[in-house]
């Protein structure tokens, strides 16, 4: 029965370090000035919370629950919470959508925060090593690796996004009579570049690619848990994306220099090629590459065709501006130049209040590298500091952040481009993140995003929202989509039938 007293000694022991670890980090937060933060309501473990979760992802409301949290606590703390602490699935995150606490992670103290072990468990059985997966020196060499696609020579070139224009535009026949396209998913178009007006085989990559997206974001739902998210279908999603994207990977690796076809584009995978020949990197710089430039761009884009078609004043004046600016639909595109698009200005106020209301990377997190502190939400008022430990995890919603009161004035939660007319912004808008991690892509999405806009309403003349009853319900999992198919008819202008 030796054991017994051990026992009782490990005990008393582990007792002890958490008391002298309770003290210290308590004098370390006093000295820093913290105070305490309010506590959402939840059980123990946080299984509530989770529970709450996974409903509002199956609404469609998982933003809206975000929105709510904050608005129930500040009701019971009578005063404007923007920070606080929740409880989920065994870990206590702290929540933030105060743009001070925001610019501090992502600038003023970036080297006190990382992306940290979760988001490697969540993200890298499907993309790998990445931008987007990584902390450090490997971080820092995956964006050396991505900044040459995102030059201003590269993000001038529109030649090759007129090309694609052109497969979607054919999925949007109209009637020769009426000139109304019929009932078409706008959505499906652009996250999955149909060709010709066909359709893709359910067993496509880009499926693969969304399912594989879910089950990121059902493992970052189950916390430390995350394990129990991953099943057969997952590790199967997971390798028929890696099946997919290797092809070009082995394509590439096996062409020597005379097979390389003469060409003055920047191919990405060609400069990746001349850099790195593992196969694996390879995969998973073109995986992270595809995330941020595939769906981030199209759901910007479906959010536009949405707000469009459900605010025909808007759609009017933006075509009006298109008009004026670049002239009616022709086959010549040459006006549309990455300066010219820059300085439409109201095309860039539509572009801005669609990234406001529908970011397309809502929510965020980071995890405290060492003992730290954020600047707010501490104490009565909310204005003294809060102290993190070491793996605290923080997460920043930018969703909630954009349609705050305080910031945006009473009709924050109302669709109006006009808003940003000589309005200058700071840390209370970030759809692109900001300090170092500050998206690389930034520039090239709105062009990309700008130009099909500008080719689309110099096409047409009109959009409806078949189904503009329907309220609008959400979709997360890496980025930010409408739940529902958007079904649109368009309107082809009088001038482009007779060109």
């Amino acid at each position: 029965m030796a054991f017994i007293p051990l026992l009782i000694g490990l005990s008393c022991l582990l007792v002890l370090r958490y008391l002298w670890y309770t003290w210290v980090h308590a004098r370390k937060a006093q000295s820093w000035g913290c105070a305490s933060l309010p506590s959402y309501p939840t059980d123990l473990i946080g299984l509530n919370t989770l529970k709450e979760a996974l409903r509002a992802d199956k609404e469609g409301t998982i933003p809206l629950m975000l929105q709510r949290r904050v608005e129930e606590l500040s009701i019971r703390e009578k005063r404007r919470v923007a920070t606080f602490r929740i409880r989920q699935m065994g870990r206590e995150n702290i929540f933030t959508c105060d743009p001070a606490n925001i610019q501090a992670m992502l600038a003023t103290k970036f080297k006190d925060f990382e992306l940290g072990s979760l988001r490697q468990f969540t993200l890298h059985p499907m993309l790998g090593t990445g931008i987007f997966t990584s902390d450090g020196e490997a971080w820092a060499r995956s964006r050396a690796l991505l900044r040459p696609q995102f030059t201003r020579e590269q993000i001038s070139d529109l030649d090759l996004e007129e090309v694609h224009l052109q497969q979607a535009m054919r999925a949007l026949p109209v009637d020769p009579v009426t000139r109304w396209t019929g009932e078409t998913n706008i959505q499906a178009i652009l996250f999955q570049a149909l060709r010709n007006g066909g359709e893709l085989p359910p067993d496509h990559f880009s499926g693969y690619f969304d399912r594989g997206q879910w089950y990121v974001s059902q493992r970052a739902r189950f916390e430390k848990l995350h394990w129990l998210v991953d099943n057969k279908e997952s590790r199967y999603v997971n390798d028929k994306v890696h099946a997919y994207v290797d092809q070009f990977v082995n394509k590439a690796l096996q062409m020597s220099a005379e097979d390389k076809p003469a060409s003055s584009h920047y191919v990405f995978l060609e400069a990746l090629v001349a850099v790195t020949r593992d196969p694996i990197e390879l995969r998973s710089q073109l995986l992270n590459i595809l995330l941020a430039g595939r769906d981030t761009t199209a759901s910007l884009l479906t959010w536009s065709i949405l707000m469009l078609a459900r605010h025909p004043a808007v759609f009017q004046k933006l075509r009006s501006t298109i008009l004026a600016d670049f002239g009616p639909y022709t086959p010549n595109h040459d006006s549309i130049t990455f300066a010219a698009l820059k300085s439409c200005r109201y095309l860039q106020y539509f572009m801005n209040e669609i990234l406001r209301l529908y970011p397309s990377v809502p929510i965020n997190r980071r995890i405290a590298a060492n003992d730290t502190s954020l600047p707010q939400g501490g104490g009565p008022d909310g204005k003294s500091p809060i102290y993190l430990r070491t793996g605290q995890a923080v997460y920043y919603s930018v969703f909630v952040a954009q349609r705050q009161k305080e910031l945006f004035g009473e009709d924050a939660e109302v669709f109006n481009p006009d808003r940003w007319f000589d309005r200058r912004v700071g840390w209370e808008y970030l759809p692109f993140n900001g300090g170092p991690r500050v998206c690389l892509g930034q520039q090239f999405a709105l062009t990309e995003a700008g130009y099909v806009l500008v080719r689309l309403l110099q096409r047409f003349d009109a959009i409806e929202d078949v189904y503009p009853e329907k309220d609008i319900k959400y979709t997360l999992t890496l980025t930010l989509t409408p739940k529902d198919p958007v079904t649109v008819r368009l309107h082809e202008a009088a001038a482009v039938s007779a060109t």
